[in-house]
């Protein structure tokens, strides 16, 4: 069943990807969504900026309680992918995120994003927690 995160409500980006939460906690997160034809490169392949999109959702999701925190959100202070095999058209996209380190207001997180075949790319997201605007 899936799971509401505040986060989505008013997230444009993570509808058009089709997103579903699968679970949300304070420091985890696990997603899916499946790849459609307008999401794949001129080789079949996912496009590299879908998966980026797909695994930082992820990442946003894990760094933000879903309960809340009154007054401050986290956001992404920076990121790296590595993308490891392809994906295609019509395969499932799961992506599991975690806290590694968080220390004042600074958190290191590690999302692993997989197919039905395997992993599909390793992405590492450093966060900032700021007043919320």
């Amino acid at each position: 069943m899936p799971v509401i995160h505040p986060l989505l409500e008013n997230d444009h980006m993570s509808a058009w990807l089709g997103v579903s939460v699968e679970a949300a906690e304070p420091g985890r997160a696990r997603i899916s969504m499946v790849l459609r034809r307008d999401m794949v490169n001129g080789f079949g392949m996912a496009h590299g900026g879908v998966l980026f999109a797909f695994a930082d959702t992820c990442f946003a999701l894990a760094c933000n309680d879903p309960a809340g925190t009154p007054g401050v959100i986290t956001v992404a202070s920076g990121a790296d992918v590595t993308f490891l095999a392809p994906a295609y058209e019509g395969q499932t996209l799961t992506a599991v995120g975690s806290v590694l380190s968080s220390t004042g207001r600074s958190g290191l997180y590690d999302v692993h994003v997989t197919s039905g075949t395997g992993s599909v790319a390793e992405f590492r997201g450093r966060s900032r927690t700021i007043p919320a605007p």
